[in-house]
């Protein structure tokens, strides 16, 4: 996809079609193709505990026939026509994104409606998706940065619908039937849940037509259980052996949540720690001045009934502890409110001289005005965005590393680290 000038798109329009359907859309006429994203909010946390994975299995199916075709059929329209159309699942939602040339879109906005509203479940892509799943799953056990993100949420969110794995298990995979798929599909994936983001070469009158053709179809409101918020356990570390030479290690606690005020100080307070590359102060400590780790990092994770601030390390066995030690130590230090003024302006910096490369391509502004959707961020958000960051001071920022650092961390181990045991 063509790549657009470093700034930011001047202009997102909010689109609302004759049947009340919203989007997010920046036109871009220079180059015939649009993308386009949506996010039902429908993904894995409403999967019943023993079917887990049933929202991920479903989300694999919908490409594989639909409508009149067939799952070979459908995969060559798609195909024949350069249409691109992929869906997933995450713990909260339920997406799929669209990439089409204009000559082509009617054809590929037909394709996506079929796909929502007229999905197919033939047996053999059923059992073809499931035995893929199956092997994927069986891949990642063996995979410590999967089992120790996994063993992560399991403890965190025990009881909770973020505890159980987005993929499922082998077990709640191979007893998902053909009607639980149907009921994804005509049950969740309504339009109360539904969040679009467009760009490229449409404008809002044809957006708004294309958006009721597609869309109008589906049910006004989702049929799925509620789930409430919650906060993550935390203060224990746990250890999932493995016979490897080199540990993987989870950290994390709760995070602020992306529609708070002090949200763009919690980003910076990231940045300063783990987020910023080379210029964090974790891979300063861990790996540039003691060679203990090749990679450790950290991120705002934002889980819509749970957000979070997560991290992780690799490290050889002998020193895992040392390490996790020293992320404990640099974390307490921002708690406490260590923080220089060369690290607030340097974080400034990166974050709002980068934020234009993010949106370089129709793909990208397509995401990120679907994000502004979802989060509720209005359309203003590409405009006011770094005016958020610059605004941040000192006490800003203090206020979000307590928030952020203060108290314990929940710690999971997938490895055979030395001196180190679970604690629970």
């Amino acid at each position: 996809m063509a790549d657009r000038a470093t700034t930011p798109p001047a202009r997102v329009e909010e689109v609302v079609s004759p049947g009340g359907i919203r989007a997010y859309l920046v036109t871009e006429r220079s180059i015939p193709f649009l993308s386009l994203a949506l996010h039902f909010q429908a993904g894995a946390v409403y999967d019943p505990p023993e079917r887990a994975g049933l929202a991920y299995m479903t989300a694999g199916l919908l490409d594989e026939g639909a409508g009149p075709y067939a799952s070979q059929a459908f995969r060559r329209e798609l195909e024949d026509n350069a249409i691109r159309l992929a869906f997933d699942a995450d713990l909260d939602g339920f997406t799929a994104t669209l990439k089409t040339l204009t000559a082509t879109r009617e054809h590929a906005f037909e394709l996506l409606r079929l796909a929502l509203l007229e999905p197919r479940f033939d047996p053999e892509p059923v059992e073809r998706i499931r035995a893929q799943i199956l092997a994927e799953l069986r891949r990642r056990e063996s995979d410590p940065d999967y089992v120790s993100s996994r063993a992560w949420f399991a403890r965190a969110f025990a009881g909770h619908g973020y505890g159980r794995p987005v993929r499922g298990t082998p077990d709640s995979i191979a007893r998902i039937a053909r009607n639980e798929l149907l009921a994804v599909a005509r049950e969740r994936l309504a339009r109360s849940e539904l969040s679009i983001g467009v760009a490229g070469d449409i404008g809002p009158e044809e957006l708004a037509s294309l958006l009721d053709r597609t869309f109008q179809g589906l049910p006004d409101r989702a049929s799925k259980p509620v789930v409430t918020a919650t906060e993550p356990a935390l203060g224990e570390t746990i250890v999932v052996p493995m016979p490897i030479p080199q540990s993987i290690v989870t950290f994390g606690r709760t995070g602020i949540p992306r529609n708070d005020p002090d949200y763009y100080a919690a980003t910076i307070a990231n940045y300063i720690l783990g987020g910023g590359g080379f210029s964090s102060r974790l891979m300063e400590e861990v790996r540039e001045k003691r060679g203990l780790a090749y990679s450790v990092y950290s991120y705002l994770h934002e889980a819509r009934l749970a957000p979070l601030w997560l991290g992780a390390v690799a490290t050889s066995n002998e020193r895992v502890a040392q390490s996790i030690a020293i992320v404990r130590e640099e974390v307490a230090k921002l708690a406490s409110g260590e923080v220089e003024e060369r690290e607030l302006v340097d974080a400034k910096t990166y974050l709002t001289g980068s934020f234009p490369l993010r949106l370089s391509t129709n793909d990208q502004i397509a995401r990120m005005l679907l994000g502004m959707m979802v989060h509720g961020l209005g359309r203003r958000f590409l405009e006011e965005r770094n005016g958020l960051i610059e605004a941040v001071g000192r006490e800003d920022l203090a206020r979000a590393c307590r928030r952020l650092y203060a108290g314990e961390l929940l710690i999971t181990v997938a490895g055979r680290p030395e001196g180190l045991a679970s604690t629970s």
